[in-house]
């Protein structure tokens, strides 16, 4: 078996072409290529490593036919087409803890030269002037820092602006009561932080939530002489109405190292005495630069020998341990997935899965992701584990995960319930001696079957002589049973056969059967 290639398309650190291949994956390293060169080159990879020059394009992606990852050395993923990403079922990984201490190192030195003029007295000395009363700075000591976003980075802002004996309030929707506690922080909503904050420091993405979040109105309902800091995007303030409250003196001053467009050749800040600004030096630390390279390349590499998935933005996370704990149930439940998908003639309009036992205790968002990419296959012949739910969700599917500790009669259980314009049904499954999956009951009917590749699924009344039919027309045929398992839900009443037979069923064959009067329903099925 030939091993994944990875193109390493921007520069990085020479030890992450080592990682790779002290891992098993070739490395390849070819930078500085154009959007079109990247195209006809990255069809010849599994793998494609960047930083923030390569263009990974919709038209990048299409032409990557190999392409199972793309691994970003840094957190900002705008070079990166992640939606196209995510419908080419292509995996979109960065790297957001490898430079979280120099981001947020890199705002706290901008708070500092804020507060204290550095920049402009520095330029003011250099031109042979002393003019020590112009300079006169605040200090930061029982100021009010207001953190817009409080994750990785403002955790971090916020432990060193408590060292510096600040007051920390904090804006962030995603922010427990309780890790706003831990980190010793007031939550706020985001009126109460631009009333209140004499600093305010930004660690949030850009995206439709966040893009002009301090715009002129926000600007407006600040307290006035407040400093403001961007290290994390451009266009997360409005940096014309910014510039404009500068100007007025209603912001004090402000600290950007990030731009709406970059490189920033022109901007209205720039001609501002009151801001200082830097050419996004955020991650510009050796130790950063050396972080990202090698975190990605692990990884990637990981992803691509192990199926280990950390750090992905468009998939769940599983972790290298996590990964052959969850590998049988994977299997387990694409074959729940595909059994429920390929019964299924009308309209899906909802699936429930139930994860009991032992498979509570699991990663369940990996496992629901295989379901659904077995389940939507029928209907989606590109649909895959990456793009799965959103496919559910473009199709109005809902999805519905329940877990339970304790379930009778099994040490683990998966069931997968299905709602279809006609109806409910469900399949449950569970694993024998923890890595065999088994089928162990269907619309409510206990069985036990392994699934071969060839099956036959049967519904039925149960009355005498079915069986004796049913071998006649198997056997005529010369189609061999290789398994045979019954259930019925009582005597006389709803009966499921399920046969693994040594290859495919005819359509005549398939005919022949649903003639039996017993007969309800017959479905070959493939595994």
């Amino acid at each position: 078996m030939s091993r994944p290639r990875v193109l390493i398309a921007d520069k990085l650190s020479p030890r992450a072409a080592e990682i790779f291949e002290e891992r098993g994956v070739e490395a390849v390293v070819e930078t500085g290529l154009a959007p079109a060169d990247l195209e006809a080159r990255i069809g010849d990879f599994d793998g494609l490593a960047v930083r923030s020059s390569a263009k990974v394009t919709a038209q990048v992606l299409a032409a990557g036919k190999r392409l199972k990852v793309v691994g970003r050395a840094g957190i900002g993923v705008d070079n990166i087409d992640v939606p196209a990403a995510t419908a080419a079922g292509v995996v979109v990984m960065n790297t957001p803890f490898g430079n979280s201490v120099t981001t947020a190192e890199h705002a706290i030195a901008m708070m500092f030269a804020l507060a204290r003029q550095l920049p402009q007295a520095d330029r003011s000395t250099r031109a042979g002037k002393w003019e020590k009363s112009r300079f006169v700075g605040v200090e930061l000591t029982s100021k009010v820092l207001g953190l817009i976003g409080c994750g990785n980075i403002g955790g971090i802002v916020a432990s060193r602006a408590l060292g510096l004996k600040m007051r920390v309030v904090a804006y962030d929707p995603f922010l427990s009561p309780e890790r706003a506690q831990d980190l010793g922080v007031e939550k706020v909503d985001l009126d109460q932080l631009l009333a209140r904050a004499d600093f305010i420091t930004i660690h949030t993405p850009l995206n439709e939530h966040t893009r002009n979040l301090l715009d002129a109105d926000a600007l407006a309902r600040t307290r006035p002489g407040v400093r403001i800091v961007n290290c994390a995007r451009g266009g997360i303030i409005d940096e014309a109405a910014l510039a404009a409250a500068v100007d007025s003196g209603h912001v004090a001053g402000a600290a950007l190292d990030v731009f709406v467009e970059e490189p920033a050749r022109d901007n209205p800040l720039f001609t501002l005495e009151q801001t200082v600004v830097t050419p996004h030096l955020g991650a510009s630390t050796s130790e950063a630069q050396e972080n990202v390279a090698l975190q990605v390349a692990e990884q990637m590499a990981d992803f691509l020998t192990t199926g280990a998935v950390v750090n992905a933005l468009n998939m769940p996370s599983v972790t290298a341990e996590e990964a052959p704990k969850l590998r049988p149930y994977m299997r387990l439940l694409a074959q729940l997935g595909s059994f429920a998908g390929q019964l299924t003639r009308t309209g899906l309009k909802g699936a429930h899965l139930t994860f009991a036992g032992q498979a509570a205790e699991l990663n369940t968002r990996p496992l629901v992701a295989a379901a659904l990419e077995a389940l939507l296959r029928p209907i989606s012949a590109s649909v895959n584990m990456v793009n799965a739910p959103v496919v559910a969700r473009e199709r109005d599917i809902d999805v519905q995960v329940t877990t339970r500790e304790r379930v009778d009669g099994y040490t683990t259980l998966v069931t997968l319930k299905v709602l279809t314009e006609r109806g409910e049904r469900s399949v449950s499954g569970t694993l024998v001696h923890g890595e065999e999956p088994h089928i162990v009951e269907i619309r409510g009917i206990r069985l036990d079957a392994q699934l071969g590749p060839c099956m036959l699924y049967i519904r039925n009344n149960d009355t005498p002589g079915f069986i004796g039919r049913l071998g006649t027309i198997l056997g005529n045929a010369a189609i061999n049973i290789a398994n045979f398992h019954l259930g019925r839900d009582q005597a006389g009443g709803e009966a499921i056969a399920l046969l693994e037979v040594d290859q495919e069923v005819p359509e005549d064959v398939v005919q022949a059967l649903e003639a039996i009067e017993q007969v309800v329903q017959v479905q070959p099925l493939h595994f």
